[in-house]
């Protein structure tokens, strides 16, 4: 990981603190990866939201993670 990687995880976890976040190397699989503390409910999953949300690089994985937040945020059941 990149220090500059390392900032912009650290950052995440400032802003979207419900996750916590992973790197890996496995060829075939996103680099990038974040895990809810808290399940979602079924309304909430059934809206879009996921409890894993992985992506290639760490500013798709904030773009997704916005995305996310934005779900669990409007359906709060």
């Amino acid at each position: 990981m990149t220090e500059r990687e390392q900032q912009l995880i650290d950052l995440l976890g400032t802003i979207h603190r419900g996750w916590r976040y992973e790197a890996r190397d496995v060829p075939g699989l996103p680099r990038w990866w974040a895990y809810r503390y808290q399940p979602v409910t079924p309304a909430q999953h059934a809206a879009g939201a996921r409890d894993v949300v992985a992506r290639g690089t760490v500013h798709r994985l904030a773009e997704a993670l916005g995305r996310q937040d934005e779900i669990t945020d409007t359906i709060r059941n």
